[in-house]
Parts: C-alpha cells; sequence; structure tokens
C-alpha cells in the first residue's frame, strides 16, 4: 500500500512549512479506499482458498466460495462503489443508516425483526473486530483530527475517519455485492478484520504525517488519556452475561415469556377486589397479599452448569425482567448528574419495581406504563438540582421519600403506582404553580412575536415587489422591510374585527413609495407633498410607538427622509439641499440579511421583560466559556424538557427547555426558581458555540439507562451466548 507521506513530502522538504488541513487528510485517506478494499478482497481469496496458510474451513462452503469469487471478478466494481461509500459517509455523515447501527434504542427493539436483529449483531461484531485492531492507534489519531477541527480537547464521536465509518461502508459494499444474508454475515467479520490491519496501518501513517508537519494533538478531557473507544458504560453482572442477549431481550419486550392470567397477576386485582367484597373475603385476599409484597427470597445464583430454563418458560422471563431491572437502577446510580441522595432514594425504589416486573411485563415494553412514567418523572425533576445545597432540593427529597415509604406500605401493583405518581404530582403541580402561569404568559407572548415575524417576512417580500423599477431609495427599503412590516403585521395580529389594514398603515406604504420618487410629472407635485408630508410623518412615528420599536433603529431612516422630502420641496433649486439628498439616496444598504432569516427575531422591550429575552446585542457580550467543550449541535435537536447549563451574569445555572415555538424560532428556558430566559435560535446557536451553554440531558435519563442495558444485550450476544 502507498505511504501517505509519499503523496505529500520530499526528503528535503521541511515539514513544518506545509501543515496539512483537515480536507487534505480526507483526502489523503479516501485515496487509499481502492487498495484498502483490494487488500480485502485478496484476503478473503486466500481464506477461501482449498489450501493455504490463511485458509478457513468454513470458507470451503460453496455459498462462501462461489460469493468471494464473484467479489474478486467485481473487483474493479466493488472498490468503486467502496470508495463512493466511504466518501459519502466521511462528507456527509451516513444520514440516516448511521443512526440505526449506532443508535441502539430500548424502547424500539420490540419492533425489530429477525433481520434486523441479526444486522445490528453483525454489524457490531464488525466494529468489535476494527476496533480491536486500531484500539493502540486511534487515540493520538482523534487528538489530533480534533485539532484540526478547531477543539482543544478529544471529540472522538467527531472525528471523520473513525472506525465504524468504515464498517458501515463495508457493510453496504457486502449488503451490494453478496445477497445472500446468510453468506454475508459469514464474510463481513472476517473481512472487517481484515479491514482492520490495513486500517491499522493507515492511522499509523496518517498520525506519522500529521505529527511530523506540525500539528499539536488536542488534549483529553479531564487531562487524562483514555485508550480505546470508549461507547459507553455499560453495566454488566454475571447473571447478565450468561443469560441478557439481544433476542432474549427482544422477546421479554414482545411478551413472549408472559403466562396465561393467574392468580397472582395482581394488574387484575381492581376488579376480583370488587368481586370478593360482596363474598366478605377482602380481609383473607388483603392479608395474603401483603405477605407475598413482602418480598421474595432472593433466588440462589443459577449454577452454570445446569441446563438453562427453556426459551419460552416464565421462569426465563421473570430471570430476564431481574436482570434488565437491576441492569437499569445500577445504570441510573452511576450517572453522574444526579444527586447523591437522589441515588439512595432510587436504590430504596428498586425492590418494589422489581415486585411489580415479575408479575407485570408491560413494564418492559410500554412507555406510558405507570412505574416507568414515575421513575422518568422523578429522575427528570431530579435534574434540575446540581448538588444537595440547591433551594428547594430539600422539599423535592422530602416528596421523593414519602414515594419510597408509600411503596413500602402498599400492595405493589400498576394501579399503586399510578396512585403514587398522581399524588406528587399534584404535590409538584403546587409548587410549581406560579411558576407555571409566568411560563404560560411568556409563551404566548414569545408565539405572538414568531407570528409577527412570520407575516412581516411575508409583508416585506410584498413591500419590495410595490417599489421595484420605482427607483426608490435603498434606506426607503431598508425601513419597509424591516422596521415597517413589523408595524403592520403587529397591527394586523391585533385586529379582532377582521380588517385587512385596521389602522391604515398598509396604504401608508404607497404614500411613502411616492413621496421619494423622482417623478417626471411635476405639476401639482409640490402642493401634494407640501400637504403630505407632515401626515406622513407623524403617522409613520405613530405606527412605530404602538409597537414600541427602538427610535435608535430607525434614526437614519427619518434623517435621511426629512433631507430627501427638503430637496423635493425646493424642487432641486436649493444645490446644498439637492446634493443631500443624492448622498442619502447613494448610501449603501444596511438592511441587515436577518430580516427574512427565521432566526433573528425582533421582540419589543416589554415583550421581552416577561420572557427573558436575551437580545442578540446582549449575546455578544459574555463571560468566557468555563465548562468543558462540546460539539455543536443543531437547535432542532434540543427537545421540550431537555437540561442545560446556561452562563448567566458569570455563573452556571441550571435551566429547563420548557417551550419551543411551533416553527423552532425561539426557546424557553426556565430554571428552578421560576425565573425565564428566552432567546432566538441565532442566539441559541451563538451561546453554544460560544461555550456558554451545555446541554445535560436531551432525552429521559431512565430511557437512557434502559439503552445501556440493550447495549450489554448487544455485547452478550456478540459472545454468542445465546
Amino acid at each position: 500500500m502507498a505511504k501517505l507521506l509519499k503523496l505529500r513530502l520530499g526528503v528535503s522538504d521541511d515539514p513544518t512549512a506545509l501543515q496539512p488541513t483537515l480536507a487534505d487528510c480526507l483526502q489523503a485517506l479516501l485515496s487509499q479506499s481502492e487498495p484498502l478494499m483490494a487488500q480485502v478482497i485478496e484476503g478473503l481469496q486466500l481464506a477461501a482458498a482449498p489450501a493455504g496458510p490463511r485458509r478457513i474451513p468454513g470458507f470451503q462452503q460453496p455459498g462462501i466460495q462461489r460469493a468471494v469469487q464473484a467479489l474478486a471478478e467485481a473487483s474493479a466494481e466493488v472498490r468503486a462503489r467502496y470508495t463512493a461509500e466511504l466518501g459519502r459517509l466521511v462528507y456527509e455523515g451516513g444520514g440516516k443508516e448511521q443512526a440505526q447501527t449506532e443508535a441502539l434504542r430500548f424502547e424500539d427493539l420490540q419492533l425489530f425483526g429477525d433481520e434486523e436483529l441479526d444486522q445490528s449483531i453483525e454489524v457490531a461484531r464488525a466494529q468489535q473486530e476494527v476496533s480491536q485492531a486500531v484500539d493502540d492507534v486511534l487515540p493520538a489519531l482523534d487528538a489530533l483530527i480534533s485539532t484540526l477541527l478547531g477543539w482543544r480537547t478529544i471529540q472522538s464521536g467527531l472525528n471523520p475517519l473513525r472506525p465504524d465509518v468504515f464498517v458501515r461502508a463495508l457493510q453496504a459494499c457486502l449488503a451490494a455485492h453478496v445477497p445472500d444474508p446468510a453468506v454475508r454475515e459469514a464474510l463481513i467479520v472476517p473481512a472487517a478484520g481484515l479491514l482492520g490491519a490495513q486500517l491499522r496501518q493507515l492511522y499509523r501513517e496518517l498520525t506519522d504525517w500529521l505529527a511530523s508537519s506540525g500539528v499539536e494533538p488536542a488534549m483529553p478531557v479531564g487531562g487524562k488519556a483514555k485508550k480505546g473507544l470508549a461507547t459507553g458504560t455499560a453495566v454488566a453482572s454475571s447473571v447478565a452475561k450468561t443469560l441478557l442477549t439481544l433476542d432474549r431481550l427482544r422477546k421479554l419486550l414482545a411478551g413472549d415469556f408472559d403466562t396465561p392470567p393467574r392468580q397472582d397477576y395482581q394488574h387484575t386485582l381492581p376488579a376480583s377486589m370488587a368481586l370478593l367484597q360482596d363474598m366478605k373475603q377482602v380481609d383473607a385476599l388483603v392479608r395474603q397479599l401483603e405477605e407475598r409484597s413482602r418480598g421474595e427470597p432472593p433466588a440462589p445464583p443459577r449454577d452454570l452448569l445446569e441446563p438453562a430454563p427453556a426459551e419460552g418458560s416464565p421462569r426465563l422471563g421473570r430471570q430476564l425482567g431481574k436482570e434488565v431491572v437491576r441492569l437499569m437502577f445500577d445504570n441510573l446510580t452511576q450517572d453522574s448528574r444526579l444527586v447523591r441522595e437522589y441515588k439512595n432514594q432510587l436504590k430504596a425504589i428498586e425492590p418494589a419495581v422489581l415486585r411489580l416486573a415479575q408479575y407485570d411485563s408491560r413494564f418492559f415494553s410500554d412507555r406510558s406504563h405507570p412505574a416507568r412514567q414515575l421513575l422518568d418523572r422523578m429522575t427528570q425533576r431530579s435534574l434540575a438540582f446540581t448538588n444537595e445545597s440547591d433551594p428547594g432540593w430539600q422539599r423535592f427529597l422530602a416528596t421523593v421519600q414519602a414515594a419510597v415509604k408509600w411503596l413500602d406500605s402498599k400492595v405493589i401493583d400498576a394501579d399503586t403506582f399510578a396512585e403514587l405518581l398522581e399524588t406528587l404530582q399534584a404535590q409538584w403541580g403546587e409548587q410549581d404553580q406560579n411558576g407555571r402561569q409566568r411560563r404560560e404568559d411568556g409563551a404566548r407572548a414569545l408565539l405572538h412575536a414568531e407570528q409577527r415575524h412570520l407575516l412581516a417576512q411575508k409583508l416585506a417580500g410584498e413591500f419590495a415587489q410595490e417599489a421595484e423599477g420605482l427607483g426608490v431609495p435603498e434606506f426607503v427599503g431598508d425601513f419597509l422591510k424591516g422596521s415597517w412590516s413589523q408595524v403592520v403585521a403587529e397591527a394586523k395580529l391585533s385586529c379582532v374585527d377582521g380588517s385587512d389594514d385596521p389602522y391604515g398603515y398598509r396604504a401608508l406604504v404607497a404614500d411613502l413609495v411616492w413621496s421619494v420618487q423622482k417623478s417626471t410629472a411635476q405639476r401639482s407635485r409640490l402642493a401634494r407633498l407640501a400637504q403630505m408630508i407632515p401626515g406622513l410623518l407623524e403617522r409613520l412615528r405613530e405606527g412605530l410607538d404602538r409597537i414600541d420599536y427602538p427610535p435608535e433603529l430607525t434614526g437614519r431612516f427619518f434623517e435621511n427622509l426629512t433631507v430627501v422630502h427638503q430637496s423635493a420641496l425646493q424642487e432641486g433649486r436649493d444645490a446644498q439641499a439637492r446634493e443631500a439628498a443624492e448622498a442619502a439616496e447613494a448610501q449603501p444598504s444596511q438592511l441587515p440579511d436577518s430580516v427574512f432569516d427565521d432566526a433573528a427575531i425582533w421582540l419589543a422591550e416589554g415583550e421581552a421583560a416577561g420572557t427573558g429575552y436575551l437580545q442578540p446585542e446582549a449575546g455578544a457580550q459574555g463571560a468566557p466559556a468555563q465548562g468543558p467543550e462540546q460539539p455543536p449541535a443543531a437547535p432542532g435537536e434540543l427537545r421540550t424538557g431537555a437540561w442545560v447549563e446556561l452562563m448567566v451574569k458569570g455563573e452556571w445555572l441550571r435551566v429547563q427547555l420548557t417551550w419551543a415555538s411551533p416553527h423552532h424560532t425561539l426557546f424557553m428556558f426556565t430554571s428552578p426558581a421560576g425565573t425565564a430566559h428566552s432567546m432566538s435560535r441565532r442566539m441559541l446557536d451563538r451561546l453554544r458555540a460560544q461555550g456558554l451553554m451545555k446541554v445535560i440531558a436531551d432525552r429521559n435519563v431512565v430511557d437512557e439507562a434502559l439503552d445501556q442495558v440493550a447495549k450489554t444485550a448487544l455485547l452478550n450476544s456478540l459472545d454468542g451466548k445465546t
């Protein structure tokens, strides 16, 4: 394989004189994609050969040999396709298939078909094979690529040349040229091993090249180098390693381990209670349930030599259910975002959830199950606090402790969790009542501002078209498309009788355009101008005052308009006035590009006061970034309910995204104390780019803990223990 350095430097060159860019790195490595795939095909041929040191016995099957031979015969086409697919993934990120292969969601697992399940395991095995091959050389490359990306700290997830990109390109290539799924499954792991060996060499050469060219590596987050690709901390136990696999987890979610309704199915109790009430046997039933609710004695560890329970047996389902619950709580108690004392309360809740899961498998498959909802709401609310000294923490902790006592004293079923959730939400609702009213008022003000802005955009286009070709000075066009479109839009939105132009502000546009035209028809023009100008100026200022528009934003307009009108009233006879008017008309447009941009929305001072709105000017001034760097993300990635930390007056403040406008142009965040902080999309982008906003959790923490359970099951599936 060609050396990368030979493509760039001569022997006598100074390596640091021509420092490569990120584009140079991508181009250099992509140029090696065809030789890379050629090496993989050659290795598969040697593995399928009847004799030889690299012969693999499993490759001697006719179907596999035919597939390898077909790859070799179409080598040019395979290499070209791999290059094209790799280039697309490197430059475009891979799109939908990236989410399918990287984001294994617990909640989606029950929807997987056999083919999708096999594909997930197939790709994961291939990624594991490549990752192991490049584990020792990748961290150094990540550090250098992060520098070229502009980061001071290592951002391995942003490396466009990370191993999974090459694996996905390999998978797509094999899927196109090896139609038989069974044959493709047999080929992909050996092919990934060959790919990993060659990729390791490429990574090493690329690292040497960048280092010799004077590129400084980024610093590890936290100051400690991390070897290998850590994709997440998965909690594993001896039971999980022998029992929990992806296929079994899917069956658990699908209810395959459920048994027909029996006496110990507690979710049928409401009807049974009503029947037994008439039979005078309620007391006896309650005593039996209380004895059972104290919990079963822990089952002894299963002897690994003992045959595993049958796949469809209720016993296996209960064991899987217990392990999923334990892993979920283990992930929650290891989450650094949660306050320590809250984690202790979670440990106290775990036994009740374990008892519930034994008889109600809906806990795993139904996100709306009362027990899941209770854990979700409590945990999300706990994210409002960073430590135990935060205001409001003790009050929140008291509600959680009361919930733990409630569960200890009740018969455990779905109705118990539903009743508890209703009680907690009522308590939290009372605590949040004042803040909720302020949020609703703020949301209405922001929604009105967005509607006004969208209507103003439409009107601005109409005004521009109306003035087109009439010789209107640019400063007048600026005013019509910017300030006056807001005035007309506000007047139209505030009208309740359905009038299209309630205050005549829309009709005023024609008068303003006529007053600044260089008309050739001078007869009666002077008299009309003299009569029109005072009223025109008065109406313009009246409209701007009606929406509380800042005078400083229209100062230049009125100065220039007065100069042009004075010259027109003199009919050009005053040379000094005429020159001043010509200078005003010749001034270049100062209309910002953001007038038609949804990301830039203007709010009046009174509107902004009730929403904590951050005006664009305020965003330019801010404290320097204090927190760790994080990748920039589009605002659409933030969901309502997400928790972030926002730099406010030099201090980090934990706030929650409580409202986003329908067009995602305005966002409102609320602190635990109920204080609102709202901003436009442009401001949100700016704060994140400056490191003044850090995303803490954009998904439910409980969902993330269950996703880690699914990843644990995937890792166990890779070990072949099904």
